[in-house]
């Protein structure tokens, strides 16, 4: 009966949906009071439906109803609470559930928390409506998450057992809620496209959004990253997956959407540039739910197998993607002219800088899709990965870092370096130092890895510069720092943040050990300059699986006398395995060993030593930090 309930309103809030969507068009123009109010309520309607079928789908996993088929398919009464209470998400019936969940959460917090109330703020909600009905559509009519089986069986398939992990409990929402808060961006940019006035607003009441947007993206990518390195037992933190890309290419798009909003709704210039990035930036997001639930791919990130369900969401993502560049390209002649500014302004090297994004964003997109175009012809497979990623990458990074730190340090319209020269040359030659101190004590490098190294220690002192320049004029208040402005430190922790994670990329894959080794008990193993010593196998028991844990002891360093345990894990109701890597960690580096099959009467270990590897998910702890602050310095205002 609960799962009929939650079928009902999911149906209730599509028909809420549409009503959203339609009605208030016809008032946007001539009573925009009543059509706001009618958009209002809607959205408020349509949050609390889906919210209850999501608690009515969370109700069958957390009973093990494995009448339903989603259930059936991902859960087992074996699993802990914590594991059936992910598996809601972790499908993608459920997971599809929890995205039109974000969508009209986005909706209802916009109606509830809008500044203005006119027929702006109503075409917004109009936009989020269109939405609702398309992905409320695509869910009920091709992924229904409360479809029953008949005869119930009477145990469930267990969900993948590298799903079962308290971080991809938190991975799945924070994503969804980054990919989905772009949609309020894509909304204000057709919101201002169909002459809706606003008194030219728009940017400034847009930023917030893109701000709550690209925190959760920022904080969901990492988190997704870190299960990765120490959940698949490979080593490593980043694969160029296509469906990895798919969650990169929206934030980078998300990155320069940022800070081109913040030009258009400082200096009323970058517009048109900002309006064509709100609408890309969402295509990416939606093309990355295509990708993942379209078939199109294999992947441990994808859901879906369904060419009913990829043509589904094909046409939603072509929809709304031509919508919003027909819709641009027709209002285009109409819109106002960008104020002029100087090349060496401010404004000059966020537009740069955007650039840079942009052709970062191409690169990602060009790889990612190539192999599927290619493969879609009939033309062949290739494989596209790390080599070619890595060697556009890297020489994009070099110039952004360089020039990023220039910008807050600039004035608006028209700047100059002059002013700043001494302060620059201390930043260049502290950085040329370090880069030299770092290089001579870990060994050769490439000159191009040299180059990197440098780069992102400029952009961290410049970030330096920046926030002393900010707090110059508290001087007085320092002591006191928590009576400080928030916004002081929002785009020097970001810089700051971008920079501790480049360090740590370089550090990790440039001077990084790895050795394979079949080890018999008692048999000493070195690596990096750490010594260790297997000390056998045992078997143990989890609570719905066995595992082969092995022992590591440290003979040597800080960690003398400790034991690290990796284990081989097998799961009765998946009748699959899982490795589980042992991690030792420090800010200077990781010890990563992983246990795999016999050899004789040897066990086969794989060990890695990562050296600052910890900087990168620290790095994007503070850029997700700095976009915070910036965040509650904008709800203060308001």
């Amino acid at each position: 009966m609960i799962a009929e309930l939650g079928h009902f309103v999911l149906v209730l809030a599509l028909v809420v949906a549409a009503v959203q969507a339609i009605a208030p068009i016809y008032l946007a123009r001539t009573a925009p009071d009543i059509a706001l109010s009618i958009a209002s309520r809607a959205s408020y309607l349509q949050f609390i439906l889906i919210l209850l079928a999501f608690a009515a789908l969370s109700y069958g996993f957390v009973r093990s109803d494995f009448s339903l088929a989603v259930v059936f398919a991902n859960s087992h009464v074996a699993k802990p609470l914590i594991y059936k209470i992910a598996g809601v998400w972790g499908n993608h019936e459920g997971s599809m559930l929890l995205w039109v969940l974000i969508v009209a959460a986005y909706g209802a917090a916009y109606a509830r928390f809008t500044d203005t109330k006119d027929s702006f703020a109503a075409r917004v909600l109009i936009v989020q409506g269109w939405l609702g009905v398309a992905f409320l559509a695509f869910l009920l009519f091709t992924s229904n998450p409360f479809a029953r089986l008949l005869p119930a069986p009477f145990s469930g398939q267990g969900l993948t057992p590298i799903l079962q992990d308290p971080a991809l409990a938190a991975h799945p929402p924070l994503l969804y809620a980054g990919y989905v808060g772009f949609s309020m961006a894509y909304a204000f940019a057709l919101a201002a496209l169909t002459g809706a006035d606003d008194g030219g607003n728009w940017a400034r009441r847009m930023r917030p959004w893109i701000l709550t947007a690209w925190i959760f993206l920022t904080l969901g990518i990492a988190l997704g990253s870190y299960w990765a390195y120490y959940e698949l037992g490979w080593g490593g933190f980043w694969f160029w997956d296509p469906v990895e890309n798919a969650s990169l290419m929206p934030w980078l798009a998300g990155t320069a959407l940022l800070h081109s909003a913040l030009v258009a709704e400082k200096r009323d210039t970058l517009k048109k540039w900002t309006l064509l990035l709100a609408i890309i930036t969402f295509a990416l997001s939606l093309s990355g739910t295509f990708l993942v639930r379209s078939g199109v791919l294999t992947s441990v990130h994808a859901f879906a197998n369904d060419p009913e369900r990829g043509l589904f969401i094909l046409a939603i993502l072509g929809g709304f993607s031509l919508a919003g560049f027909v819709l641009y390209g027709l209002r285009l002649p109409r819109l106002a002219a960008d104020k002029p500014f100087q090349p060496v302004s401010r404004e000059g090297l966020l537009l740069v800088n955007n650039i840079f994004l942009a052709t970062a964003t191409v690169t990602v997109f060009l790889g990612t899709i190539y192999p599927l175009v290619l493969d879609a012809l009939g033309m062949g497979k290739i494989s596209v990965g790390a080599p070619y990623f890595n060697a556009v990458f890297a020489p994009l990074t070099i110039p952004f870092a360089l020039l990023l730190p220039l910008g807050p340090l600039l004035n608006w319209r028209a700047g100059s370096v002059k002013p700043l020269q001494n302060r620059l040359l201390l930043a260049a030659g502290a950085a040329a130092l370090v880069t030299c101190g770092i290089v001579l004590s870990r060994g050769a490098a490439s000159v191009m890895v040299v180059a990197l190294f440098a780069a992102a220690l400029w952009l961290m002192f410049g970030a330096g510069l920046d926030l002393a320049q900010r707090l110059a004029p508290y001087r007085s208040r320092l002591i006191k720092f928590w009576t400080l402005p928030a916004n002081a430190f929002s785009a020097p922790l970001a810089h700051a943040g971008l920079a501790v994670m480049l360090l740590g990329i370089l550090a990790a894959t440039q001077w990084r050990a790895e050795i394979v080794v079949a080890a018999a008990p008692n048999q000493q193993i070195n690596i990096a300059g750490i010594s260790l010593r297997y000390d056998g196998l045992r078997e143990i028991d989890g609570p719905n699986y066995r595992a082969e844990q092995a022992r590591l002891t440290y003979l040597t360093g800080r960690h003398q006398g400790t034991h690290i345990f990796p284990e081989r894990r097998f799961y009765e109701a998946e009748r699959a395995q899982t490795t589980e890597a042992a991690i030792t960690t420090d800010m200077t580096g990781h010890l990563y060993a992983v246990v795999g099959e016999t050899s004789g009467d040897k066990r086969v270990l794989r060990l890695w030593y990562h050296p600052y590897v910890a900087f990168i998910w620290l790095g994007a702890l503070l850029m997700a930090l700095g976009g915070s602050f910036a965040l509650v310095t904008r709800l203060r205002r308001a």
